[in-house]
């Protein structure tokens, strides 16, 4: 009898010492009811913890080395295509990063929102299983060694007495493990703030490592401007500037006119009754994005050569990445890049009808896709002969420019 009465006493004892353990940490630990907690849910926080500390590190470690890059580029200024090409190259590379990189953003914020909220649940569940604790420890504080003396002395029989001797050891037992499961769940939820504070890192790691890509494209973006203007800057290469732009010029219309050729020649292999045709609708705006228009279709002054020359489309100013959208329906014959153009669209709407993207950073669809008025098919840039992000957009009916504006509402 003696010996299950000592049981009961060190069951409490160890839940005493428990307690005053927890008090004197003063930590905010959790723990649930239950069996909910595995090995293999500690097993998981500890892997996501590495995992954000491997996607903070990439992050440090995966800024683009600008001082090399502008290095590297200093070869082939001399030849202004070939300069062009080979920075644009870059120019979509950063941009791509960005664009990625803004994404990771957006989803981290929601992974930190989720991460809050399990552990705001954790510690909810932790102060409800720390009162319920606390309150059994009060009452085995107060009635424990009597309740089991009593218990005991109570028997009826030797045999009823054997039964209630096994109570007390099942009860300390529950008590152990509950215990145990306290103790498990304090590391969980420390593990579950520290995933916390990591994921917060690695979010304003990527929000620092945005600004420093953003810098580094607008100093390319600078350095190309100013190697564009360079161009013409020297009164005596004046002429030969302005007949450099007139061969960039001319090469874009024989590519156009070479791509209208090849489609009107498909044309001609289809059916009258399977021809695309347009309908007369209106365009929707490329580049909703836009904050102005920077240089309107006809006669303009050309802002690095300071002549008056024919502008084939709209400049329309956008932040760089932003969407590029189908002004109409339609079938996009060409996709491609130039050191001209950029990266450019190409987009039959029928009747002859073409409508054309250039300068973009990104392209989203291929030749042959057919599109949706409105669809987003590339993102701005300034890829080309450009000096800045825009979107120029041109509108071809008949083989001949003509006014975008016709055809845009608003």
């Amino acid at each position: 009898m003696l010996k299950y009465i000592k049981q009961g006493k060190r069951a409490l004892c160890v839940l005493i010492c428990f307690l005053a353990v927890t008090a004197a940490a003063g930590k905010d630990r959790s723990i649930t009811y239950a069996s909910d907690l595995t090995n293999d849910s500690i097993r998981e926080k500890e892997a996501e913890i590495n995992k954000a500390r491997e996607e903070k590190k990439a992050l440090q470690n995966g800024l683009t080395d600008i001082q090399a890059l502008k290095k590297a580029l200093e070869a082939s200024k001399k030849e202004l295509a070939g300069y062009v090409e080979e920075l644009d190259a870059n120019l979509v590379s950063i941009q791509t990063k960005i664009n990625e990189l803004k994404t990771m953003i957006s989803e981290k914020e929601e992974e930190i929102d989720q991460k809050a909220n399990e552990l705001e649940e954790a510690l909810e569940v932790q102060q409800q299983q720390y009162e319920a604790m606390k309150t059994r420890i009060k009452f085995m504080y107060e009635k424990g060694e009597t309740m089991y003396l009593e218990l005991l002395l109570g028997s009826e029989s030797f045999g009823d007495m054997l039964n209630k001797a096994d109570y007390i050891q099942k009860l300390s037992a529950y008590d152990r493990k509950m215990l145990d499961q306290y103790v498990d769940y304090a590391e969980y939820v420390a593990l579950c703030k520290e995933e916390l504070e990591e994921e917060k890192d690695v979010l304003n790691e990527a929000k620092k490592t945005v600004e420093e890509e953003e810098a580094s494209l607008n100093q390319l973006i600078a350095d190309k401007e100013q190697e564009i203007y360079k161009l013409s800057s020297d009164i005596q290469d004046k002429n030969a500037a302005i007949k450099e732009y007139e061969a960039e010029i001319a090469t874009q219309n024989d590519t156009i006119k070479a791509l209208e050729a090849a489609v009107a020649e498909e044309r001609k292999r289809l059916a009258e009754e399977q021809a695309r045709k347009y309908d007369g609708g209106i365009f929707t705006w490329p580049a909703p994005s836009y904050t102005r228009i920077s240089d309107e279709y006809g006669d303009r002054m050309h802002p690095t050569l300071g002549v008056k020359r024919f502008h084939n489309g709209l400049d329309m100013a956008a932040p760089g990445g932003s969407p590029i959208l189908a002004a109409y329906d339609g079938k996009v014959v060409a996709a491609d890049y130039n050191s001209s153009m950029g990266n450019y669209i190409m987009i039959d709407h029928g009747d002859s009808l073409y409508t054309i993207y250039m300068h973009a950073s990104a392209l989203y669809v291929s030749k042959g896709t057919e599109v949706a008025k409105g669809q987003k098919i590339a993102a701005v840039g300034t890829t080309g002969r450009s000096t800045g992000n825009h979107l120029h957009f041109s509108v071809r009916l008949n083989g001949n420019y003509v006014n975008p504006r016709n055809y845009l509402g608003g």
